[in-house]
């Protein structure tokens, strides 16, 4: 049987098997692991983090790996795309981070605005409440 098992390996149908690196961003330590070249990125991302919380590591990520990019430390600052192969970047050490959430509807002028209201207010009030403390009604 072991002899049959060499066979397929030789005929190449079975994808070439790799190890992995993943730095997580804010995490102690990298995690290793065994993925086939051919796995998508989501799907790699995806068994990082199941690794990562069983590992009962901190801070707690989640499980969603579209919140997530994986970058390749070889290749630059460009993450790799959720659909694309891992063997594509012919890298073994990757750098895992949340991806940061964008902008909801409010604006940085928007939120000045807000802070600037909320300001006058709280000013105004302490300024009544200061008059109405010093004037006595005769």
């Amino acid at each position: 049987m072991l002899i049959s098992k060499s066979k397929k390996i030789q005929k190449g149908k079975e994808p070439n098997r790799i190890l992995i690196t993943v730095n997580v961003v804010g995490s102690a330590g990298p995690i290793r692991f065994i993925v086939n070249e051919d796995d998508v990125v989501a799907d790699v991302i995806g068994r990082a983090l199941k690794i990562y919380a069983r590992d009962g590591r901190l801070p707690v990520l989640g499980s969603d790996s579209k919140d997530f990019l994986l970058f390749c430390a070889a290749a630059g600052s460009d993450f790799l795309d959720l659909s694309e192969r891992i063997g594509s970047c012919e890298a073994r050490n990757f750098l895992l981070c949340k991806n940061p959430q964008p902008q909801l509807k409010t604006t940085l002028t928007e939120d000045v605005k807000k802070d600037k209201k909320v300001a006058g207010k709280a000013f105004k009030t302490w300024i009544n409440k200061s008059l109405r403390v010093g004037v006595s009604a005769h």
